[in-house]
C-alpha cells in the first residue's frame, strides 16, 4: 500500500501564500497521478490541482488557476502545492491523492476523488480576512 503524509497547512492572511507538501511512501513504484482536494463544512469535497508522474502534466480548478501551482519531486515522492494569493474562500481541509491502478491517462477522470485509491489525513487550511 501507499501512505501519505501531509504538511503545510495553517493559518495566514488573505492574499498570503502557503506551501502544502505530501509526502509518498510504501508500494510508489507504480504512481501514476498525485493530486491535492480540498474540503470545506457543509461543502463536497472539491478537486484543486493534479500532476501526473510521468511526463508531469499538471490540472487545475479554474477556482485556482493562476493562483495555485502544483509540482512533484520525482527523486522525493513528493508532491507540493504553491497557493498564493489566498483568499477566505480558500478555506478548507486540503487532502492529498495518489492512484497507482492506472496504467494510462485514458478515460481517467483526475478531477473526481473516486478515482484515487490513497489518501493524506487532510491538513487544514484557514485563511482570514
Amino acid at each position: 500500500q501507499v501512505q501519505l503524509v501531509e504538511s503545510g497547512g495553517g493559518l495566514v492572511q488573505g492574499g498570503g501564500s502557503l506551501r502544502l507538501s505530501c509526502v509518498a511512501s510504501g508500494r510508489t513504484f507504480s504512481t501514476y497521478i498525485m493530486g491535492w482536494f480540498r474540503q470545506a463544512p457543509g461543502k463536497e469535497r472539491e478537486f484543486v490541482s493534479a500532476i501526473t508522474w510521468i511526463p508531469g502534466e499538471t490540472y487545475y480548478a479554474d477556482s485556482v488557476n493562476g493562483r495555485f501551482t502544483i509540482s512533484k519531486d520525482n527523486a522525493k515522492n513528493t508532491v507540493y502545492l504553491q497557493m498564493n494569493s489566498l483568499k477566505p474562500e480558500d478555506t478548507a481541509v486540503y487532502y492529498c491523492a495518489s492512484d497507482t491502478s492506472h496504467l494510462t491517462f485514458s478515460g481517467f477522470e483526475y478531477y473526481q476523488a473516486q478515482e484515487y485509491d490513497y489518501w493524506g489525513q487532510g491538513t487544514q487550511v484557514t485563511v482570514s480576512s
